[in-house]
């Protein structure tokens, strides 16, 4: 019987299982859909789809960087206990090096084809849920790339080296000398991992429009309950808006490596060892699950259920 990809694509449906695997399976069973489920649950690969509900909200964040380009993703897991399995290691420091060049797109990234297997980067993660036995999710990547001048680098709580808890990419454009730009890209992506609150972009100019009508509406409701003149409150909320640009924007920010420095002051000093000017281009960082709904257990409630006198 002719495997048809309509019949590889329902295959894959039913089980969660990459495109390769049902591909083999339906091959393996000539063709026959339930024949070929039970081969892939022979084979351990069908455990995956029942896996793909369960919230994976632990994991790594890998960064690499080569010269003037740098890759950032992350690669989330049920628990922090399988972020230091070697083998969930050693597949996220492959995704990071394909991420290089691959990794604008977390969804081309999927697709592209895992180092050294005939099988895309989406399908290693399936068969990786399989055998370690947890969810696992390829959620977001992203990539720099200066055209001239270097992208520095910073993972924090590093797990192994280059993958930890948050990691950080940083553009520094510049036509002068970048030797002294390598250990600046570092501290600069420090100071993005430490910075409190963390900045949200370059300068005023990268700020989301609707980020700030946001803010202004909370200063706007603080300041009328003052009770002042309309004139004053408008006076406040604007200057309330300039501070908050100030806070978030990463060249007004304070240097945290010394406590005392705008980070544009920073830069500036930068461009005597350069010889050149030097400016950050863009920046990305990434925290292990944000965003993520986690699931409150109740342990208690849990063990009342199961002695089933809940």
């Amino acid at each position: 019987m002719a495997i048809t990809a309509a019949l590889v694509k329902e295959l894959r449906e039913m089980t969660g299982v990459g495109m390769m695997d049902c591909k083999k399976a339906l091959g393996e069973t000539n063709g026959d859909l339930e024949a070929a489920v039970d081969w892939l649950r022979t084979k351990g690969l069908a455990k995956a789809a029942k896996k793909a509900s369960r919230v994976a909200a632990e994991g790594l964040v890998a960064v690499a960087t080569n010269g003037t380009v740098g890759a950032v993703i992350e690669v989330n897991s049920e628990t922090d206990f399988v972020a230091r399995n070697e083998e969930f290691q050693a597949m996220v420091a492959q995704i990071s090096k394909v991420a290089l060049e691959d990794g604008a797109d977390v969804e081309k990234l999927a697709a592209a084809t895992f180092p050294g297997a005939d099988h895309s980067i989406a399908d290693e993660v399936t068969k990786k849920v399989a055998k370690i036995g947890e969810n696992m999710n390829l959620r977001r990547s992203a990539r720099v790339e200066v055209e001239s001048g270097i992208v520095g680098s910073y993972i924090h709580n590093p797990v192994v080296d280059g993958m930890g808890g948050i990691g950080i990419l940083i553009g520094l454009k510049t036509t002068g000398n970048t030797d002294g730009l390598v250990t600046l890209g570092r501290q600069l992506a420090m100071h993005v991992a430490a910075a409190d609150p963390a900045p949200l972009a370059v300068s005023q100019d990268g700020i989301d429009p609707a980020v700030v009508e946001k803010e202004r509406a909370v200063f706007a409701e603080q300041a009328a309950e003052s009770g002042k003149p309309a004139a004053i409150v408008e006076k406040m909320v604007e200057g309330r808006v300039r501070k908050f640009y100030e806070e978030v924007c990463l060249l007004s920010q304070t240097y945290v490596i010394d406590g005392e420095s705008k980070i544009a002051d920073v830069l500036k000093a930068a461009e005597k060892d350069a010889g050149a000017p030097v400016e950050v281009t863009e920046f990305v960082r990434f925290a292990i699950g944000e965003g993520i709904e986690k699931e409150e257990q109740d342990f208690a409630a849990e063990v009342a259920a199961v002695a089933g006198t809940a």
